[in-house]
């Protein structure tokens, strides 16, 4: 079952770390405990943000979640949106992303990757609203699952093709 939550998602922090450390402790994303907590506190930050919205997926246990909310305006230029100016310039980050759902969070267990919840998950979170997300370049896998569900790669400025990160849009963009 996918919950929609706002806030209150916070009520199942022990799951969201558990979930987190096993989705992103293995290659290629290497996080160790240090990071897991470094992202709970962001966490407990990014609900407060404007246009919060979580997704759970739960049945025994939580088997995957995802956060969002509204990017502001003016741009963010603090974590990893410094990348996302450099590689989509202003314009680009005016057009698609200012006002757009902000998919900071997809975490899926392992043990459930492969069974579709990434996507339902996603579906769920984002709902018919123009959204976008980063992701690592070198996440080879997490690319081709973008790809897969109908994302498209935001067109990025001449010269940024080693940029670390990729800004995928949702269809609705």
């Amino acid at each position: 079952m996918i919950e929609n939550l706002g806030p209150d998602v916070l009520a199942h922090g022990a799951q969201l770390r558990e979930v987190y450390t096993e989705a992103f402790s293995g290659p290629p994303w290497g996080e160790d405990p240090t990071e897991t907590a470094r992202w709970w506190e962001r966490a407990t930050a990014d609900v407060r943000r404007p246009g919060f919205r979580a997704v759970v997926a739960r049945g025994e246990r939580v088997d995957g979640f995802g956060f969002a909310w509204t990017t502001a305006a003016p741009f963010p230029r603090d974590r990893a949106y410094r990348r996302v100016l450099d590689l989509l310039g202003e314009d680009g980050v005016a057009r698609h992303l200012v006002g757009a759902l902000e998919v900071d969070e997809l975490a899926v267990r392992p043990s459930a990757q492969g069974t579709g919840l990434g996507r339902r998950l996603l579906a769920e979170l984002v709902g018919e609203r123009p959204a976008w997300l980063l992701t690592a370049r070198k996440a080879v896998d997490t690319v081709a699952f973008y790809d897969r569900v109908g994302w498209r790669r935001a067109p990025a400025l001449p010269g940024q093709e080693e940029n670390p990160v990729i800004v995928f849009l949702s269809p609705q963009d």
